[in-house]
């Protein structure tokens, strides 16, 4: 007699293993909730309300932890962390439902969330194109026509040369890139802004050419809306906005052209945002800052299968905090959109390992397969060809 204890990442998992013992496909469809459990934290409820939180998770089965100060009445508000199988978490939200004190409109936010941590296949809309994110890990390849950027890829002294632009282009979607990236502004730490009129000189005809030569989406890396709309004219599909949309002509520009939109997090601006960055929970501050963003975005008229969200990895975070995102990138799925990621070459990988710009490689390829691993549907890189053939096997690893 053998016994094993399962290593099940999700219920598409537990799926495979009770369809290979041959079990009853209706009795799937009721069991695998019941093996699947979730931990929720629920953020500045009453003490009241706690305390029919833990009673009503209680009696569907699971349990929830709280202050015992909230218990004796001392405390008025607090967090709760309620844990239990997804059926039992199902149940309570069909208690709360009909309860006061807020808990109706929490048990339809719980369900939201959720209904979005078990979302695992978007079909993205950008302009004319449909791209399939989570069936495989997408790759967007990074071109940065800036003249003073760190990534070593040559381009920035080349800004004028379009057919050696193109061809880097038509490379990196050789070597596997879903989307092209391209940028004309560095916004390393410490960098100073450059004006509109040179960035769209950097960028507009590279985008006109590249748009024209390549199947893949074009994306414009800046937070400028004269320029996102005039790379959008000129065939961009998404822009990529390191400010996250903190603009308002940027969300109406974006909106009026159909675009995709990859909202970023940053902590102050490029210049500023590695002088002392703190955060009380970075994980659960960033998480609220892009629901806030989404929220923003919808209400401008931006669809849903259009946003991207980025947690902004190196832009105004210490290396713990790069590593907690990391860490926690599942979180964000609670979000319900596509997660991008970007570690490429960045400066935590050297002071985690020692290594230059140039030697930083194999630390990008690890932080791109733990983040794929974790959730990520899209990973921002310079290095395409090799961190592809990794993301394959990491894909091989835990699905095929």
């Amino acid at each position: 007699m053998a016994i094993r204890i399962l290593s099940i990442r999700g219920k598409q998992d537990l799926t495979e293993i009770l369809r290979e013992l041959k079990v009853d496909p209706y009795g799937i469809k009721i069991m695998a909730p019941k093996a699947l459990s979730r931990c929720l934290r629920i953020g500045n409820v009453s003490h009241i309300a706690a305390t029919i939180l833990k009673q009503e998770m209680l009696s569907a089965g699971g349990d929830a932890a709280l202050p015992r100060d909230v218990l004796t009445g001392k405390q008025k508000n607090t967090d709760v962390i309620i844990f239990g199988t997804r059926a039992q978490c199902a149940r309570l939200v069909e208690k709360l439902r009909v309860q006061p004190f807020g808990l109706a409109q929490l048990s339809a936010d719980i369900k939201k969330s959720l209904d979005n941590f078990e979302k695992s296949d978007f079909i993205a809309a950008w302009g004319d194109h449909r791209l399939r994110l989570g069936a495989e890990p997408r790759i967007m390849g990074v071109m940065n026509l800036t003249p003073d950027s760190l990534s070593g890829d040559g381009l920035g002294g080349r800004s004028g040369d379009t057919g050696f632009i193109v061809e880097y282009a038509q490379r990196l979607v050789r070597d596997g890139a879903d989307i092209i990236d391209i940028g004309g502004e560095s916004t390393r730490p410490g960098a100073k802004p450059v004006p509109a009129r040179e960035e769209l000189r950097r960028v507009i005809p590279a985008v006109r050419a590249i748009a024209k030569k390549v199947s893949v989406p074009v994306s414009i890396d800046t937070y400028k809306p004269q320029v996102a709309a005039a790379a959008l004219d000129c065939g961009a599909c998404i822009v990529n906005d390191i400010s996250g949309l903190r603009r308002p002509e940027m969300m109406r520009t974006v909106a009026a052209a159909k675009a995709g939109v990859v909202i970023m997090h940053m902590q102050n601006t490029p210049r500023t945002m590695q002088t002392d960055p703190s955060y009380g929970c970075a994980t659960a501050e960033i998480i609220g800052y892009l629901r806030g963003r989404i929220m923003k975005a919808l209400d401008a008229g931006i669809k849903c299968d259009r946003i991207i969200i980025d947690p902004g990895i190196g832009f105004g975070k210490t290396v713990g905090h790069n590593l907690e995102l990391l860490r926690n990138l599942q979180e964000f799925k609670v979000l319900g959109v596509p997660i991008l990621v970007g570690t490429s070459r960045k400066g935590f990988i050297g002071k985690i390992t020692g290594a230059g710009m140039d030697e930083r490689l194999p630390g990008t390829i690890a932080s791109c397969c733990i983040a794929v691993s974790r959730g990520a549907h899209i990973v921002r890189v310079h290095d395409v060809k090799e961190v592809k053939q990794a993301l394959r096997v990491t894909r091989a690893i835990l699905y095929d």
